[in-house]
């Protein structure tokens, strides 16, 4: 979750960015041939990385060698070094590389500060009066029993490991084999002054057990892990991201969303959908907050009073939120959970009553009481779609 603040200097987290990053809708910037645009699939095992040689290729038009890049190089955050486009994105494994330690103490970096700049309810009906917090609630453990679709996002920015959330979604081209997770834009993209994170992962029941912090000290990556380590091989994102996000206030917001399509680690066969047993479908035509009952939230908040180690969820009414008149009116709800949640997934009742996701967390402000999420549209749509294409002969 991003915070809502003055417009001050502050560092780049992954919990408290806005994603709308972009890896545009259309074709062109996807990169055209899913085999030759897609991100590779690299192995560290015995300090040597293969990849297939059209692949090697593609990261070198990028200036990329890739044992350098597992060795280290990928800690070069240099303008010229920091890929940005929507067709720059590459993503190599290193295995290992998210380790039990990296993977736990990941988490947001920034200060908290006041609530700043968000309409009180006074403009003509499109933003209504904030709602009284909800206070966010553990999911009970095992999370995989009653949430199988959650888990947490990983990556490396400038100011280190970072974590955010996300959700396994279906995916059209490969019905019960679904490897799409859901997560928030500015949790692969950091927006306009900056470009595509790097070693993004997914780890579906992150912490099943609901280990304490300081028992999860004392175990290996197995159990934070249960169901692997999954690497993003492509991700997607809004242009409006890349063009407008930034790590303060509510720029891109309305737009601050992402499709990342995983490979397991360690390799198979395996799809993540067939792994944890399920995939939400996402509905890109729910109803406006007003026609909506409720809402559940969840994720993995990191900032005080949370640890980012245990799942919570909230569920609320939602409320309508317009942070400009230009641009499309978010989803908001009461809940207390911090950043770390950013990216987690909505779901509401579809049209068949079934569960759908509707949204992802995005913003909030410091001191936590409420979040927004955008509502889905063509837009975010066209970004699902091109995902699954690219990948819907593989």
């Amino acid at each position: 979750m991003r915070p809502i603040r003055p417009l001050l200097a502050a560092s780049v987290t992954a919990l408290l960015v806005l994603a709308a990053t972009g890896c545009g809708p259309s074709e062109d910037n996807a990169g055209g041939d899913p085999a030759a645009s897609a991100s590779p699939t690299a192995s560290g095992r015995g300090g040597k990385i293969h990849i297939p040689d059209r692949l090697r290729d593609r990261l070198k038009e990028h200036g990329i060698d890739v044992d350098k890049w597992q060795d280290g190089a990928w800690k070069n955050w240099d303008k010229d070094a920091w890929l940005r486009e929507a067709r720059d994105f590459v993503n190599p494994v290193i295995e290992d590389l998210w380790d039990a330690r990296r993977m736990r103490e990941a988490r947001e970096a920034d200060t908290p500060v006041p609530e700043a700049d968000v309409p009180d309810g006074n403009d003509a009906g499109v933003t209504d009066p904030a709602p009284e917090p909800v206070t966010a609630r553990q999911v009970p453990a095992p999370y995989h029993r009653g949430a199988p679709e959650a888990g947490k996002i990983l990556f490396d920015g400038p100011e280190g490991s970072m974590v955010c959330s996300g959700t396994v979604v279906r995916d059209p081209a490969h019905p019960g084999k679904s490897n799409l997770v859901w997560t928030a834009g500015h949790c692969v993209h950091a927006g306009k002054k900056g470009g595509w994170y790097r070693n993004i992962a997914f780890v579906p029941s992150y912490n099943d057990r609901a280990l304490p912090s300081d028992r999860l000290n004392q175990v290996g990556r197995q159990e934070i892990a249960p169901y692997g380590v999954w690497w993003g091989d492509w991700a997607a994102t809004s242009d409006e991201w890349i063009a407008q996000g930034a790590s303060t206030g509510g720029q891109g917001a309305p737009y601050d969303y992402a499709v990342v399509h995983v490979t397991p680690e360690e390799g198979g066969g395996t799809s993540l959908e067939e792994t944890v047993g399920s995939a939400l479908p996402v509905d890109f035509a729910a109803p406006a907050a007003p026609e909506v009952a409720s809402i559940e939230a969840t994720g993995y908040p990191a900032a005080a009073p949370y640890d980012g180690q245990r799942l919570h969820q909230c569920a609320d009414k939602p409320g309508r939120l317009s942070l400009a008149a230009d641009q499309p009116t978010m989803y908001r709800i009461g809940c207390t959970m911090t950043g770390g949640a950013s990216g987690g997934g909505w779901v509401a009742p579809g049209r068949d009553g079934k569960p759908a996701l509707v949204s992802n967390t995005s913003i909030g402000p410091v001191p936590a009481g409420w979040l927004a999420g955008p509502r889905l549209g063509d837009g975010a749509k066209r970004v699902y779609e091109e995902v699954s294409r690219k990948f819907a002969g593989q």
